[in-house]
């Protein structure tokens, strides 16, 4: 498998958010601006590539009996550290994310990609799996947090596009990210079968 396709299976054939549905509390959950769902694909791209490159780095190390047990504290050690910076450097961010982030350690991409992947792969194969993934959950995020935004309270990035009385309230709401992803998914597959 050459680099490219390793790196670009997360951004369109295996993307978490379209094509897998993993990673769906913080899918759900805090795509209700495009600001929020870049900071949360990002934080958890961040994540992903050094939990990646570490576990890579250490599968060896660790005893069967406690590989998953192993490959969480890593993760845990990771996100923690994320934590930390967000709080000290982007605290807004930070509340707004607000438990989303801690969740990162048992986000099923994270969790998943350390087992099928970057336990048996070198740390650049990894790395590149880790970005691409992290990039194609980024897209997602971000792609439904600014089709909930527009068409819930008029901005984009906040930044007003249409007064804000004409916004559609429920896509601000929980089922209406349920609604626009459920749109987002079949624009995507209709599009995937006209290429």
């Amino acid at each position: 498998m050459n680099n490219w396709k390793i790196f670009s299976n997360g951004l369109f054939k295996e993307n978490p958010i379209f094509v897998l549905l993993l990673g769906m509390c913080p899918t759900l959950g805090v795509t209700t601006s495009a600001i929020n769902g870049l900071g949360m694909g990002l934080a958890t791209t961040l994540v992903l590539l050094l939990s990646n490159v570490t576990i890579s780095l250490t599968s060896n190390l660790i005893p069967d009996k406690i590989r998953i047990p192993g490959y969480i504290v890593i993760i845990a050690t990771v996100v923690t550290i994320l934590e930390i910076c967000m709080a000290a450097y982007l605290p807004s961010l930070h509340a707004s994310l607000g438990i989303f982030i801690p969740l990162i350690v048992v986000n099923c991409i994270v969790l998943g990609r350390a087992e099928a992947f970057a336990s048996r792969n070198t740390p650049l194969l990894s790395l590149l799996d880790g970005l691409g993934m992290g990039l194609g959950f980024t897209l997602g995020l971000t792609l439904l947090g600014c089709t909930r935004e527009i068409l819930g309270s008029g901005k984009l990035f906040d930044v007003s596009l249409y007064d804000e009385s004409h916004g559609i309230l429920i896509f601000v709401l929980p089922p209406g990210a349920f609604i626009a992803l459920g749109y987002l998914i079949a624009i995507i597959n209709k599009i995937k079968k006209t290429l």
